[in-house]
């Protein structure tokens, strides 16, 4: 095919100047808004691991290829490096399409307005152009062929390479990048309290249960959708008793009224909020879930070492009491290096601590018996403390505060949920002042799933939440809200 001789000198140069201004222009906005380019990037499934690298790379090839573009002599190599560009940024694209849920857009400017199938479009149609202008530029066809086959054909191996690394690196070696998809959670309801003192009892398919720690016998019910159906007040057997530290759960249709300084466990029906039982308490307790009908998992101080220990209790005819003295690792004293957030994942009949000033959560079964020790996203591996004994060294005390790294916790299905105290790389400080970020970990293997954010109230953050099914319930200050999870939290 011979192609005239005005065409062939016209047409590599219309198309390199169509480059140049799109090069130009994409690299300006992305310069423009630097912070937000990496930050989009960490957060896509296939560049987020290599995030620095890539930021910096596609800046520097889109530069490079406008200077060759620029330059008559360099014009046709120019022309090349183009083609592989759009070839790359076509194939992320098809792989965001086809094999991811979510990324948001790497691009800037009115390209970032463009849907994903209009992005593709529009990069093919560059990718078209760089190929008319190369096979016009000479008549050795054959070899034109044979390079846009080997740049198609590398730059796919390279998509491939860099989307099965990225996963496994951030999902079971993350380098402390965080993945935000896009409208996985939904604001339903919101409901001011008018006191922050409420506290979240418990969560079954139809109720909230709310107990107000100024007021523990108060209980308030409320429908899913925030519909105060009524409150009660919670009956003793004995009327009314000096508690210390008493608490609440809701495990429908029982609620247990415990305090572990006293220690004493007391056992009724929602039905009517009288408690029917006392439990037989073997030990005092810090923290305490009941896990079955007559069975609670608990933290305890060990009377030996004075430190923190995790045990099993079982209450009725048959009381007992089991502590596990390995499963919490000490690293400072074994008090507060060892405090954390215990939960029961009655889904998978497992039992689930997460240190409060350390990345690590632990998962064990039924029986205290350890499955694994999990990390949360963060590189915090070591409690940042400082601890000091009194006089009588009998009491310790933080003489400094604490590094927090997870401050609340919830459980579902086969997932945790954890709400961080450290910010990732490439997340705008911005999004931390106005929001609450929550962590969600696949339980069955301890791998990182992606996160989402809770947004604050009225300057306040999120104080303490709970997940049931599809439904995830806040207190922020005086509000509680309600939101829908749209994703599947069991496999």
């Amino acid at each position: 095919m011979l192609v005239p001789r005005s065409l062939r000198e016209k047409t590599p140069l219309i198309v390199s100047l169509l480059f140049i201004v799109l090069f130009v222009y994409a690299t300006v906005s992305k310069l423009l808004d630097f912070e937000n380019f990496q930050m989009q990037i960490g957060q896509s499934p296939i560049l987020s691991a290599f995030t620095a690298f890539v930021s910096y790379g596609v800046l520097l090839l889109e530069t490079l290829a406008t200077v060759l573009l620029s330059i008559a002599a360099t014009r046709r190599l120019g022309l090349y490096l183009a083609l592989t560009l759009m070839v790359l940024f076509s194939l992320y694209i098809f792989i965001i399409l086809n094999y991811s849920p979510f990324v948001p857009c790497s691009c800037g400017g009115v390209l970032e307005r463009m849907s994903w199938s209009q992005h593709l479009l529009f990069n093919l149609l560059f990718v078209m152009f760089a190929a008319i202008a190369l096979y016009v530029s000479t008549k050795r066809y054959k070899k034109i062929t044979v390079w846009m086959l080997c740049i198609i054909l590398a730059c796919s191996l390279t998509m491939v390479l860099l989307f099965r690394a990225s996963e496994t690196i951030t999902h079971e070696r993350n380098n402390f990048i965080r993945r935000f998809p896009q409208h996985r959670v939904t604001l339903k309801n919101s409901l001011d309290l008018g006191l922050n003192s409420y506290k979240v009892a418990g969560i079954d398919s139809t109720h909230i249960y709310l107990t107000n720690t100024t007021g523990p016998l108060h209980i308030k019910v409320l429908d899913h959708s925030l519909e105060i159906q009524r409150e009660s007040t919670i009956t003793l057997l004995d009327g009314d008793m000096l508690f210390r530290s008493p608490k609440v759960r809701v495990v429908a249709p029982y609620f247990y009224f415990m305090d572990g300084n006293i220690p004493i466990i007391f056992r009724g029906m929602t039905l009517d909020w009288k408690v029917k039982t006392q439990e037989s308490v073997q030990g005092y307790f810090l923290k305490i879930v009941p896990t079955e009908h007559n069975k609670f998992v608990m933290v305890a101080r060990e009377s030996r070492t004075n430190e923190n220990v995790l045990g099993l209790m079982k209450t009725g005819d048959t009381p007992g009491l089991v502590l596990s003295r390995e499963l919490l690792v000490k690293q400072v004293d074994g008090v507060f290096d060892t405090d954390g957030m215990l939960l029961y994942n009655r889904q998978l009949d497992r039992i689930i601590y997460t240190y409060y000033y350390r990345n690590q959560f632990i998962v064990a079964n039924g029986n205290l018996k350890l499955d694994y020790r999990g990390k949360t996203i963060d590189t915090i591996s070591k409690a940042v403390l400082e601890v000091s004994n009194t006089v009588s060294g009998l009491v310790r005390k933080l003489s400094a505060p604490p590094m927090l790294v997870n401050r609340n916790t919830a459980t579902y299905g086969n997932h945790l949920f954890v709400q961080s105290k450290v910010m990732g790389l490439y997340e705008p400080e911005s999004s931390w002042k106005r929001n609450s970020v929550i962590d969600i970990y696949d339980l069955t293997n301890g791998s990182y799933v992606f996160s989402f954010y809770v947004t604050n109230v009225s300057g306040e953050s999120l104080s303490e939440f709970y997940v049931q099914g599809k439904l995830l319930v806040s207190l922020i200050g005086n509000h509680i809200r309600a939101y829908k999870l749209d994703f599947e939290l069991d496999r």
